[in-house]
């Protein structure tokens, strides 16, 4: 048996088709390319010292960390990378947050710092933890949230974790 469709929809079908093409055009795709940091988690950092430095600059600067663990092989993280660099999220960001990029190796490097920070780098990465300037663990990834992600869910996430607003300083009379 044929289906017989309204006609309304063969029109709806090919405007669909028209408006969204099924592959990125080259000079998309180039600009994708040329934001990529391909050394985004180096293989030489120590995040135990880059931690220990963070954790200061917080204090000083009253921000959160957002341990980023991921690697240099993973498309994931590369677009989570370019997603914090998109506005309002690099905004938000630079007042609210230092990042240290942990780097996971092929799933066999740093594995005590993620299960310190109790995140399960084997269900796949970009995996994020968020701490305050005192080292308390606020929030570890638990099942893959950063995979296949939005800039706009980013957003939310950074929005629901950057620090309590304090009140503002008094002003003299």
């Amino acid at each position: 048996m044929i289906a017989k469709f309204p006609n309304t929809l063969l029109p709806a079908l090919a405007f669909t088709f028209l408006a969204f093409p099924l592959a990125s055009p080259p000079q998309v795709t180039a600009q994708i390319i040329d934001r990529v940091n391909k050394n985004l988690y180096s293989e030489t950092a120590n995040p135990t010292a880059d931690i220990a430095a963070a954790l200061a600059q917080a204090r000083r600067e009253h921000k959160r960390i957002i341990l980023d663990f991921g690697g240099n092989w993973c498309g994931d993280c590369q677009l989570l990378d370019i997603y914090y660099r998109q506005s309002p999220n690099a905004e938000i960001l630079a007042k609210n947050f230092i990042v240290v990029h942990v780097n996971i190796g092929h799933m066999d490097k740093n594995v005590d710092v993620a299960k310190k920070y109790n995140v399960p780098i084997a269900k796949g990465v970009p995996a994020l933890a968020v701490i305050d300037a005192n080292g308390n663990l606020l929030y570890s990834e638990r099942e893959k949230e950063f995979e296949h992600t939005s800039p706009q869910a980013i957003t939310a996430f950074l929005n629901r974790w950057k620090p309590v607003n304090k009140a503002a300083p008094l002003k003299k009379s």
